[in-house]
C-alpha cells in the first residue's frame, strides 16, 4: 500500500521525540501546517515574503488593524465532481494558514502586496525616524 512515510533519524534515540508526535496526532487542528515567511530589511523598507503554495489570489486575506498584519488563507474543499476510484492517501484537503505580526513603525497606507508562483510578497515601508523637536521656552 502507498501510504507517506515518516522519516526519523533511527541513529540518534530522543525520548522528546515520542511526545511531540503523540501532542501533535492529538492536538492536530488538520491544518496546512506552518505558513513559512521570510522577512528582509532593504533599507527603507521591510519586505515579506510568505510561501502559499497551491493558492489562488483570491483565497488569501491581508487583514490590518490596531498595528497589527494578519495573513490568512484557506483551501476550501469542493465536492463539484464525483471522482472514480478511492484515495489511498489524501493529503492535499482544505484547511488554512494564519500569521500575524506587528507593523508599528511602518506606513501603514503604503503597504503593497503581490502574489506571484505561490509566494506572497509584501513591502513594508518604514516610517521615517522621528527627529525630536527642540524648542526655546520663554520665560514670563
Amino acid at each position: 500500500m502507498l501510504v507517506p512515510y515518516n522519516r526519523k533519524n533511527h541513529s540518534v534515540y530522543n525520548p522528546f521525540q515520542d511526545f511531540d508526535d503523540l501532542e501533535r496526532a492529538f492536538f492536530s487542528d488538520r491544518s496546512l501546517g506552518e505558513l513559512k515567511t521570510d522577512i528582509k530589511d532593504t533599507g527603507d523598507s521591510y519586505t515579506l515574503e510568505a510561501d502559499l503554495p497551491g493558492f489562488n489570489k483570491g483565497d488569501i486575506d491581508l487583514h490590518l488593524q490596531d498595528g497589527v498584519l494578519t495573513i490568512t488563507a484557506k483551501h476550501q474543499e469542493t465536492s463539484e465532481k464525483k471522482e472514480e476510484g478511492k484515495y489511498l492517501c489524501r493529503e492535499r484537503r482544505c484547511g488554512s494558514y494564519q500569521r500575524s505580526f506587528d507593523v508599528s513603525g511602518i506606513q501603514e497606507e503604503n503597504i503593497t502586496a503581490a502574489y506571484d508562483n505561490g509566494v506572497l510578497k509584501l513591502t513594508l515601508p518604514k516610517q521615517g525616524e522621528v527627529i525630536p523637536q527642540s524648542r526655546k521656552i520663554a520665560i514670563e
